[in-house]
């Protein structure tokens, strides 16, 4: 397959409306920290961030992905009753009290590990979804590995400390990476949003589960994602705020109180909206270019953005951009409609202001033979005359 045009180039000035003045510079603290924007894929501030570290809780969503994934793929469904195995009974640290034999549906388990925290709930999904914990462990390293989570090590599905093994590791990068892809996993943020849960609302009504992500109720738009302790740890949180378009992940891990861990936090989403925002480049389903497929039906195609496409420039800031798209010159139809078939990238300089994978706006079929003949002889017609 070829494309009459490879990439496209926009220049354009960017003059801000709102100029707030230059945010002060911020020293992350904690072992390490890491601030992006996920929708455009900058990083604004970093520290130490591909160092591996025990993240301790944490390890947890990358649990939540695995389940809801499965979830979104229909193999496993939130209404199945798990049951509580003798060994995720015994799981120490925050738990939900689960007894040997018990049953829960898995959406009520999800809730526990999300909101709660519980050792217990995510060692009895883990065995329900993958036969045992071993062998979701091996789902939670193949994922990563998938996810290009360079710097992760996964020896349980929990975060807790086993005694002769080493912790669960990552790197407050990889943290962030895996936060920017749970952001579309479907139904993940409802869980991670959640502040309060009773367990067992039909009959016992214990426990109440309290997040211990207290921003959620302490900072404007934050909505997530996870928290994590451990002695080896110390405190860590991988944090989530949207604020007029403007989405933001930090990462801030190896505090020695719950307090400095919240700090941490506060601090580097402040800077984030302090110095930048985001601005809408194209809208969902907007065309930025075509593909022309020689063999398919049609022979042209719009490229289209899956979703709203934006960049993050900094507050008050002129910029000269420059809009590269690049397109799959090996894809060969049958292409099916929504078929990721190139990227769309703008640049300031060296910098990345934003990425988006570009995808078919319709479905390119196979010509057939006789319809190839034909494609032929209009052209040699036209070269002809």
């Amino acid at each position: 397959m070829r494309t009459d045009w490879m990439a496209r180039c926009l220049a354009a000035l960017l003059c801000l409306a709102v100029c707030t003045g230059p945010a002060a510079a911020l020293e992350p603290t904690g072992r390490a920290a890491y601030l992006m924007d996920p929708y455009s894929g900058r990083v604004f501030l970093e520290k130490d961030s591909q160092e591996p570290l025990p993240v301790a809780s944490i390890s947890k969503l990358m649990t939540l992905v695995l389940i809801l994934e499965a979830v979104d793929r229909g193999e496993l469904a939130l209404t199945d009753l798990v049951t509580a195995s003798p060994f995720a009974a015994s799981k120490r640290g925050s738990r939900i009290w689960l007894e040997a034999g018990e049953q829960l549906p898995l959406g009520e388990l999800v809730y526990a590990i999300a909101v709660g925290s519980a050792n217990d709930a995510a060692v009895a999904v883990a065995e329900y979804m993958a036969g045992s914990e071993e062998q979701f462990v091996e789902l939670m390293n193949q994922r990563a590995k998938e996810l290009g989570l360079t710097a992760s090590t996964f020896v349980n599905c929990t975060g807790l400390p086993e005694e002769g093994k080493p912790p669960n590791l990552m790197s407050a990068r990889d943290a962030a990476l895996l936060a920017r892809h749970a952001l579309q996993v479907p139904l993940l943020m409802d869980y991670v949003s959640t502040y309060e849960y009773t367990m067992r609302a039909d009959s016992t009504k214990i426990p109440v589960l309290w997040n211990a992500n207290k921003l959620l109720r302490r900072y404007y738009g934050v909505d997530g994602m996870k928290t994590g302790f451990t002695t080896e740890a110390g405190y860590c949180m991988v944090a989530t705020a949207k604020r007029d378009g403007l989405r933001l992940i930090a990462v801030t891990l190896g505090h020695k109180t719950e307090e400095e861990r919240e700090s941490a936090a506060r601090a580097l989403l402040d800077y984030g909206f302090r110095k930048y925002q985001s601005l809408q480049l194209y809208p969902k389903g907007a065309a930025v270019g075509s593909l022309e497929c020689p063999t398919g039906k049609p022979k042209t195609v719009d490229v289209v953005l899956p979703h709203d496409f934006y960049i993050t420039v900094e507050r008050g800031k002129e910029v000269d951009f420059v809009t590269v798209v690049k397109l799959d010159t090996e894809l060969r139809p049958p292409i099916p409609q929504g078929q990721t078939v190139g990227t769309i990238t703008v640049m300031y300089q060296d910098e990345v202001l934003g990425s988006s994978p570009l995808t078919v706006g319709q479905p390119v079929e196979r010509l057939s033979f006789p319809g190839l003949v034909y494609r032929l002889a209009q052209a040699l017609a036209q070269a002809i005359f």
